[in-house]
């Protein structure tokens, strides 16, 4: 990323994600915020930005469909906007789960923007669709699925408060394949081929966090030589990152039920790599099996 003292926010992601409570929550950090800025004005936004008298040094902008009519204009303002070495760019790209999606607009009982007239889910299918190569673009996703408006506003106040030094962290989070993969992952492992502790009556009911399953794990040569593999390969890759402009890192670790495997493994890296690097570690799917 480059360093600049002008920083350029642009938010976009599915309709009904979250984009309203992000730029509100910008606009209460002092970013100058712009909602549904056409693309093609973009570079034209940029000229008013370098101008020296200009005194507006944090600007977020929503970019989003309901402005589609100027959307294949995006990936080339984007371009530009990448070779602007006095200005630090970020895009951040807000999506949740479609079942989510599709309850928020009953909730608020409005129609889709490309639904034309007939079910939420439809247009929620063709927006994801348009909107693929800009996710894949984007520094940070943010899964709003389980976020509230208030725990989202927390988290992007806790990203982009401009008193928060900007320190690479890692995110380590365990899951169950069988309740979905993580979206806002950036790296995913599955260690399913690694022997099961569920099949044991007497470790069935307890999790990775339990140092007899923890054990049992480990003790296999697979799992020894994959954990080395692991570490070696994030290793190499946490710069390449850093580099590259991220600020932090989201590993996910899934096996069947997100209740054994994955949770071991997850405890091993976090301690390993706690050395090097701010770690956050969460167990996603790990009461889930004694919930039910």
């Amino acid at each position: 990323m480059k360093q600049s003292e002008t920083r350029l926010i642009i938010i976009t992601g599915m309709s009904g994600a979250g984009k309203t409570v992000a730029v509100q929550s910008f606009e209460d950090l002092g970013f100058y915020c712009v909602d549904n800025l056409p693309p093609t004005l973009i570079p034209k936004f940029l000229e008013l930005m370098k101008d020296a008298s200009n005194t507006i040094r944090r600007v977020a902008l929503v970019i989003d469909l309901r402005g589609r009519e100027f959307f294949d204009a995006l990936y080339e303002s984007l371009d530009v906007i990448e070779k602007e070495a006095w200005l630090e760019e970020h895009i951040i790209f807000f999506d949740a789960k479609d079942e989510v999606l599709v309850s928020r607009y009953k909730e608020t009982r409005r129609n889709h923007p490309l639904a034309d007239g007939g079910l939420p889910l439809t247009g929620i299918e063709k927006e994801r669709d348009m909107l693929d190569e800009l996710r894949g673009r984007a520094q940070k996703i943010i899964d709003t699925s389980d976020l509230a408006p208030k725990v989202l506003r927390e988290k992007i106040h806790d990203l982009y408060a401009e008193d928060q030094k900007k320190v690479f962290s890692l995110n380590f989070v365990s899951f169950g394949f069988k309740y979905g993969v993580p979206i806002d992952a950036d790296l995913v492992f599955d260690v399913r081929f690694l022997p099961n502790p569920f099949y044991i009556e007497q470790m069935r009911p307890k999790t990775g966090l339990d140092e007899e399953v923890a054990d049992y794990v480990f003790k296999w040569p697979n799992t020894r030589k994959f954990n080395e593999k692991i570490i070696d390969l994030l290793e190499f890759l946490i710069p390449q990152y850093k580099k590259e402009g991220k600020s932090q890192l989201v590993v996910a670790i899934g096996c069947t039920g997100g209740q054994h495997r994955s949770v071991a493994l997850t405890e091993y890296y976090t301690e390993h790599l706690s050395k090097q690097y701010p770690v956050h570690t969460s167990h996603r799917d790990v009461q889930k099996r004694k919930g039910h």
